[in-house]
């Protein structure tokens, strides 16, 4: 039953705590912190108030710089994907360009797939519109391995040797399927698709090709809230995710945030603006074919060198206290490292995501929040998590236990908040 009549219960013990329509009395003359309207599960509203009265500028400690909070985009401040939403537009409506060779796009794409594409997208053009909206075999292929990296047939889409905690090929591959187009073409479907998705009634799907698709997204009213009290309270609020930066930056304006505070993967352009295969990188690390994206490990380096200005090997690291988030929410693997970097709170929206419970439900600082989906959440994992065993992933991909600070490794954990 989702455990409803208690979290139910529980929601009610907060609400009753701490009232929305009341605000904070001001203390030593100190303005009042703004107050968090919605409902969240247990006691995470009270934990998260806590966590801005305590850091907003509202608390009253003029000079001193403006706290930071970071946010997951993709199904931590809206349910569903919106690179994947964008990609599902562009499939349909013919937007994405023939490259000359498949295997220029990617640098780990496997032969295999270079000849499942080449048959399932015919010749061409290099330059010209790929037929997806009327070709489903060619959708299909490129579809096949944005989800699971393989090719309609089985077979492995990529190949090779990467950090598996900087980068993963198939999301990378996504912004470098836009090669040729511009960012503004890029925003324009981006427009055009979140306009589509937030029309659509929770719960739709559409058929792309053989596939299935999610065919809605929303805003979470929680997470809407949250940002717009952190503003509100003196926080500089920042959105770093592993998806197209142009894309993001169209979803992000409507939390209030603009392009200046929302990080993605950016693509390098050529000499007419155009968007090549070629990403940003971070960290020392130049721009590559997506060797560094902001993913794991690659967010926390894109987190410390856009937004504390930390260049070279340093980014990777943990920075001091004092540069670091004071609040980082996410909801996957790919946010571990800049979730687990925060000082006040680490949000994760649960997805069942092995590492990234593990850490949440440890919970070695105490300082970490659970919440179910707000939309449609998943049921309950029926085994523990492994953490113990294989929950984390290291950079060479192979699978280990998940260790604290200290080195001592983390328990499996039962799935709890769901």
């Amino acid at each position: 039953m989702r455990q409803l009549l208690a979290w139910t219960l529980a929601a009610a013990a907060v609400l009753a705590a701490a009232p929305a329509a009341r605000p904070a009395a001001p203390v030593d003359g100190r303005a009042a912190c703004p107050r968090l309207t919605t409902t969240w599960y247990g006691d995470n509203r009270a934990h998260l108030q806590q966590a801005i009265d305590q850091r907003g500028t509202c608390a009253g400690r003029p000079g001193r710089p403006r706290p930071v909070a970071v946010f997951d985009w993709d199904n931590t401040v809206v349910k569903n994907d919106v690179t994947d939403a964008t990609l599902s537009w562009a499939l349909r409506h013919d937007r994405l360009l023939r490259p000359a060779r498949w295997t220029d796009i990617s640098a780990w794409l496997t032969d295999a797939a270079d000849r499942a594409l080449t048959r399932a997208c015919g010749p061409g053009a290099p330059g010209t519109p790929l037929p997806t909206s009327a070709d489903a075999p060619c959708a299909d292929e490129i579809l096949q391995i944005r989800e699971n990296a393989t090719t309609m047939s089985g077979a492995a889409a990529f190949a090779g040797s990467w950090n598996h905690r900087r980068t993963v090929p198939q999301y990378a591959w996504v912004p470098q399927l836009f090669t040729g187009r511009t960012p503004a073409d890029l925003a324009a479907y981006a427009d055009a698709a979140r306009r589509e998705a937030l029309a659509a009634p929770v719960g739709t799907t559409r058929r792309v090709g053989t596939h299935t698709l999610p065919a809605y997204v929303r805003y979470y009213d929680q997470q809407r809230d949250l940002v717009r009290t952190l503003r509100r309270a003196g926080f500089d609020v920042y959105i770093v995710s592993a998806g197209s930066e142009p894309i993001t930056e169209v979803w992000s304006r409507g939390v209030g945030l603009d392009a200046a505070h929302t990080i993605a993967i950016r693509s390098v352009l050529d000499a007419h603006g155009r968007i090549t295969p070629r990403t940003e990188g971070c960290g020392g690390v130049p721009a590559t074919r997506g060797a560094v994206i902001p993913y794991i490990d690659g967010k926390r380096c894109f987190v410390n060198q856009e937004i504390y200005g930390v260049h070279g090997p340093a980014a990777w690291q943990r920075l001091p206290w004092r540069q670091r988030p004071a609040i980082a929410a996410g909801d996957a693997d790919t946010d571990v490292a800049f979730v687990a970097d925060a000082t006040a709170v680490h949000l994760v929206i649960n997805r069942n995501k092995p590492e990234l419970m593990c850490r949440a439900y440890d919970d070695a600082d105490g300082h970490w929040l659970v919440n179910p989906m707000f939309l449609e959440p998943l049921p309950r994992r029926g085994t523990a998590y492994p953490c113990a065993t294989t929950a984390y992933t290291a950079p060479d991909g192979t699978a280990g236990p998940v260790l604290r600070d200290d080195g001592s490794v983390v328990p499996d954990q039962r799935d709890t908040v769901y």
